[in-house]
């Protein structure tokens, strides 16, 4: 019941019964800060009311102090979660090393639902191997043994990985902590970063700054790169970065609006807003050749593109009937229908993975906040209780949705779940953040 996984490209194999995890300009300063940790402190606000209890024995390890806590890091992801709880290690009667050391009894008197150990070792080359087990104490059987690889750097990955099998195999969710996002820090008027962290907020990033705003960043669907909305040719321009190197493409300059970029599924093609015939429009930018097909045509603004699950229809933001509503057109036949009518204010349309779900900003008795909307029935369920709510950015396994808001009178991003159960905080110690992006898988 083992399997190996490796960050180093060394091996993978997985085990039958076990699910499978599966150019240059003055003003860029690329990859010049990587902060030892994280400036975006999580504050877990809110979980479900009867979370599974999970001990994570502490890391059978040997060796001198490793410069990762892995268990700290493990119970933060499934903990910020919202779905376990988990048993403190002062309250543990013992740290079981391998099977033989496990005594269901005395789990099961601790209300432990679930036992998480493992074993770190160190090869001749100075890689790590965790090998990691996972107990059902109420059944009293082992159910997991993997093995994940790595180096030094790759400690956290190594942690997020553990994290991401643990909950996949224990809620049937493909877990989302080895995900990153992407964000915008703003301090005052003058200075702008574009910033890269993991989900957890932890091991930032600067991949661009600058001392003109940046605004609407969208990852890539294979994670490579980042479109963004930029104001330093002195108007807005849309450029294309790749994360890894740096390297810019900047993809319009038109009079007027150029903004919102959404990437389609397959990554071929943007769309995008672009007022350069007069009104703002929906436009479909063809990555390879360069040419732009304008979708909508209506006197009144469409803006805030986002892609149908089959990469066939955009979803949109128009005031054409009057207040801001959201619509969708279907690209091979142009038709277009309105999707949202409750309430006078819904925008930043978002689909979530399975497609059943709309997320948008909704605006509740002049209120800002996220909300909801079931596809087939078309109610809608507000998620969040804070104010000037928007930017909602849904994680890749469709569990949470992060967005960006006000606290104490600072722009903050937070999250929660899409059934409103589960919510946190992810506060800067420096200036305000906004405009949140989360990752796909990698």
């Amino acid at each position: 019941m083992g399997a190996t996984r490796s960050f180093m490209g060394i091996s993978s194999r997985a085990n039958a019964r076990l699910l499978t995890l599966v150019p240059k300009l003055i003003c860029v300063l690329l990859f010049l800060s990587s902060s030892a940790r994280a400036e975006l402190t999580i504050e877990i606000t809110q979980g479900v009311d009867n979370p599974t209890t999970i001990a994570v024995s502490p890391i059978a390890w040997s060796g001198a102090p490793l410069p990762e806590n892995l268990n700290a890091i493990i119970e933060a992801d499934l903990q910020r979660s919202g779905q376990f709880r988990s048993i403190p290690k002062a309250d543990m009667l013992s740290f079981p090393k391998s099977e033989a050391d496990v005594f269901y009894r005395d789990w099961r008197m601790l209300g432990t639902e679930f036992l998480l150990t493992g074993q770190m070792e160190q090869t001749l080359d100075g890689a790590y191997q965790l090998t990691f087990e996972l107990y059902d104490i109420v059944s009293q059987a082992k159910i997991l043994r993997e093995r994940v690889d790595g180096s030094a750097s790759q400690l956290r990955d190594m942690a997020h990985f553990v994290s991401d099998t643990v909950y996949e195999l224990i809620t049937g969710i493909r877990g989302a902590f080895s995900t990153k996002i992407i964000y915008v820090e703003a301090f005052g008027s003058e200075r702008f970063k574009l910033m890269l962290a993991d989900a957890d907020g932890a091991r930032e990033k600067t991949l661009l700054t600058s001392k003109h705003p940046i605004m609407s960043p969208a990852w890539s669907p294979d994670g490579k790169s980042v479109a963004y909305v930029s104001f330093e040719t002195g108007r807005p321009a849309i450029f294309r970065q790749e994360i890894s190197t740096g390297q810019r493409q900047q993809l319009t300059n038109f009079k007027g609006l150029n903004g919102a970029p959404s990437w389609s599924p397959d990554g071929s093609k943007l769309a995008l807003v672009l007022s350069k015939d007069g009104n703002p429009e929906i436009y479909v930018l063809d990555l390879a050749t360069r040419q732009f097909t304008r979708i909508t045509r209506h006197y009144a603004i469409d803006t805030e593109p986002n892609w149908t699950l089959d990469g066939k229809g955009v979803i949109f933001t128009s005031d054409r009937g009057g207040k801001p509503q959201i619509y969708q057109v279907t690209l091979a036949s142009g038709r277009i229908e309105r999707l949202t009518f409750e309430g006078d204010y819904n925008a930043r349309p978002r689909l979530s993975p399975d497609g059943k779900s709309l997320v948008m900003v909704h605006r509740v008795n002049g209120i800002f906040h996220i909300a909801a909307q079931d596809i087939d029935t078309g109610m809608i369920r507000v998620l969040t209780e804070t104010h000037l709510d928007e930017s909602p950015s849904i994680a890749p396994n469709g569990a949470m949705l992060m967005y960006a808001t006000k606290h104490r009178g600072k722009g903050i991003l937070a999250a929660v779940s899409l059934d409103a159960g589960v919510k946190f905080r992810l506060p800067s110690q420096r200036g305000d953040v906004r405009e949140p992006s989360w990752s796909p898988y990698f």
